[in-house]
C-alpha cells in the first residue's frame, strides 16, 4: 500500500513539469501548421491544445476555435474540409461548403500549399529547439575543453589500443575533432562499432583502431542508459576547462549543431536496433517524459525548458516518419500525387490510415512497456 501511495505521488508530483514542457511543444508544432495554412491561403476552424471535451476556449475574428481540451497528451489544427485531426479529406467539393469555403478548404489547395502546410508543423519543433539551444548557448556559452588524454583506464579499449596521457584527438573516422565532448558525443553512440582514430602525440601523427565497449551509466537521478566508452579522461591541466561564449550567429550556428546532433543520434539509434546493435529499451513514452520533466525541474527552470528542445526535436523528428497518419505519411501521399498526377485511390489511402493508426498504437504501447519496466526495475 505504500508503495503504491508512493508511486501515486510520484507521478502526481510529476505532472505540472511534464505539462509545461509537452504544451510548449505541441503549441508550436501546431502554430506551424496553423500559420503556413493561413498562409497558404486555408482557412482553419479549430486549434486545439488537447484531445476531447474543450476546458476553455475562445473565437478569433478569422472564425478559428482556440481551445485548451481535456486529454493534454498532443493537439491538432481542423482546417476547413478536414474529416477530423487527423485530416482525412471530407471532399471539399460537397454542397455542405459555399463557394467561398471551397477557395478556402483543405483538400482543394494546391499540392504545394497542402505539403507545406503539413511539413510545417515539424520544422516548427526544429526551429523551436534551435532558439531554445541559441538563446542558452547565447547567454551562457558552452563549457569545453581541448582533447587532450589526462589518463587512461586500466584494461579499457584505449589502453589495448596503445592510447597515452598526453595524447591529443586530431580525428575520428577522418571527422576533425575540436573538443573533448566531440570524442565523447561520437564514441558513445558506436558501442561495438571499431573505429580509427587520429592522434597527435608529440607533434607526430598516430592512427589507432580500437571499438569502444558497450557500457550501462546512471545520470544523477537514477536513469540508466548503455553508451558506448574507450577509457579516456581528461582534467582540467590537460583538457584547459574554459567556457567558449557566442555571438548571436554563432549561437544560432551552435543551436543547429545541438538539434543536427540529436537527429542524428536519434536516426542511429533506430538504424542499431533495426540491425540489433541496440536494445530498443531506451524508446520512450508519456510516463518517461514525465519522469525526465520532474527531474529537470528540479535543476531550475532552464534546464527544463532545455528538455522541452531536445523533445521539441524528438516529436519534430517522429512526425516526419513516413507513416499514415503522422505528417510524413501526408507527404508521402503528397509525392505520390506529386509524380503520378492524381492522389492515391480512396480504399489505398483508408487501408493506409489503418496500418498507420497499427504502428502507432503498437509503438505507444511498446513505449509504455519500457516506461513501466523502467520504472519497477
Amino acid at each position: 500500500m505504500e508503495l503504491l501511495t508512493s508511486s501515486a505521488g510520484n507521478i502526481l508530483s510529476a505532472l505540472p513539469p511534464f505539462l509545461l514542457v509537452l504544451t510548449i511543444v505541441v503549441f508550436f508544432h501546431e502554430l506551424g501548421h496553423y500559420l503556413v495554412g493561413r498562409w497558404c491561403g486555408i482557412r482553419a476552424e479549430v486549434f486545439s491544445v488537447g484531445f476531447g471535451r474543450e476546458l476553455i476556449g475562445f473565437t478569433d475574428r478569422h472564425g478559428t476555435r482556440w481551445k485548451l481540451s481535456l486529454v493534454p497528451l498532443g493537439g491538432y489544427v481542423k482546417f476547413l474540409g478536414d474529416e477530423n485531426a487527423t485530416s482525412l479529406p471530407t471532399g471539399g467539393e460537397g454542397p455542405a461548403l459555399s463557394e467561398a469555403e471551397r477557395a478556402q478548404a483543405f483538400p482543394n489547395a494546391a499540392l504545394w500549399r497542402r505539403a507545406a502546410t503539413v511539413a510545417a508543423g515539424p520544422i516548427a519543433n526544429f526551429i523551436l529547439a534551435i532558439a531554445i539551444f541559441a538563446v542558452m548557448f547565447g547567454l551562457n556559452g558552452r563549457m569545453i575543453a581541448d582533447p587532450v588524454v589526462a589518463e587512461v583506464q586500466a584494461e579499457s579499449a584505449a589502453q589495448a589500443a596503445g592510447i597515452l596521457p598526453g595524447d591529443r584527438f586530431v580525428a575520428i573516422d577522418d571527422t576533425p575533432v575540436e573538443t573533448f565532448d566531440d570524442v565523447q558525443r561520437y564514441v558513445s553512440v558506436r558501442p561495438g562499432v571499431a573505429i580509427t582514430i587520429t592522434m597527435d602525440r608529440n607533434g607526430s601523427p598516430v592512427d589507432l583502431t580500437l571499438t569502444p565497449v558497450r557500457t550501462e551509466i546512471a545520470d544523477n537521478f537514477g536513469n540508466k542508459m548503455e553508451v558506448g566508452r574507450i577509457g579516456v579522461i581528461t582534467n582540467t591541466d590537460a583538457g584547459n576547462f574554459r567556457v567558449r561564449e557566442y555571438g548571436p550567429l554563432e549561437a544560432v550556428g551552435e543551436g543547429v549543431a545541438q538539434s543536427w546532433y540529436i537527429v542524428t543520434r536519434t536516426v542511429d539509434y533506430i538504424g542499431n536496433i533495426i540491425i540489433g546493435r541496440e536494445k530498443p529499451d531506451q524508446l520512450g513514452g508519456p510516463i518517461r517524459v514525465a519522469k525526465y520533466s520532474k527531474d529537470m525541474s528540479t535543476l531550475g527552470i532552464a534546464a527544463l525548458i532545455q528538455l522541452a528542445a531536445v523533445l521539441s526535436v524528438s516529436i519534430g523528428l517522429l512526425n516526419l516518419m513516413p507513416i499514415p497518419m503522422l505528417d510524413g505519411g501526408h507527404l508521402v501521399f503528397y509525392a505520390f500525387e506529386a509524380v503520378r498526377g492524381r492522389p492515391p485511390g480512396e480504399v489505398v489511402q483508408e487501408w493506409a490510415y489503418r496500418f498507420g493508426l497499427t504502428v502507432v498504437l503498437a509503438l505507444m504501447l511498446f513505449a509504455t512497456w519500457n516506461d513501466v519496466t523502467m520504472l519497477i526495475g
